[in-house]
């Protein structure tokens, strides 16, 4: 289910089928595979960075974003997007879904009123979710996949318990732990992860980049 898969550092992630999506493309190295779809979750530095963009764009990429991301992009087919639409690229089905804080010590950095974005997307026949930067929010629920990619840095987002709760409650065919070992939360927090959303299958990528936390 993961074989598609490379993840670079933090969400940054790249998915190569038939066709190549990048999401949240940060931390890419020269010459990899140019997109010909790219997925912004939100306007933060590390899921929205404008050389990565540069980096994996060539004529005819298709870039879905928030509306405060898409404005600040200068070229290209850029597409803004809000919470709970239904959309086509490049023969995609892809939903976006809410990607927000609630909890007090948090709402500040992901407000629920910047629309920021989580994407739900089948490809290659697996429907995997990309959940950006959020807390157990009501909405995961709702979230049918089977496969979920969910921030377990804390902090910011939502820390291994947390996550886990999330997960169980969506209990896809297999859970992916994201956005921890860089900016914030230690390296063995995917492991945590891992060990507490069992029976579920929980798998811990390597990624491009070394980790930066402990």
């Amino acid at each position: 289910m993961l074989d598609a898969f490379t993840w670079y550092k933090q969400s940054a992630l790249k998915w190569k089928g038939n066709i190549v999506v990048h999401i949240d493309p940060w931390g890419i190295p020269e010459g990899d595979d140019k997109a010909d779809v790219i997925l912004i979750t939100h306007a933060h530095f590390d899921h929205f960075d404008q050389a990565d963009l540069d980096r994996v764009t060539k004529d005819g990429t298709i870039l879905l974003a928030p509306e405060d991301v898409s404005a600040q992009i200068p070229a290209g087919d850029v597409r803004g997007v809000k919470p709970d639409q239904m959309l086509e690229a490049a023969g995609l089905q892809i939903a976006t879904v809410p990607a927000y804080n609630f909890l007090p010590d948090r709402t500040d950095f992901h407000p629920r009123d910047n629309n920021w974005v989580g994407y739900v997307v089948d490809l290659g026949g697996t429907r995997s979710y990309f959940a950006g930067d959020l807390d157990h929010i009501p909405e995961m629920a709702d979230i049918k996949a089977d496969l979920a990619f969910v921030p377990v840095g804390g902090t910011y987002t939502m820390d291994p318990v947390e996550a886990s709760g999330a997960i169980k409650q969506m209990a896809p065919m297999m859970a992916v732990p994201y956005h921890f070992g860089f900016v914030v939360g230690s390296r063995s927090f995917g492991d945590e992860f891992v060990r507490a959303i069992a029976p579920i299958e929980g798998t811990v990528m390597k990624p491009v980049n070394p980790f930066e936390q402990p």
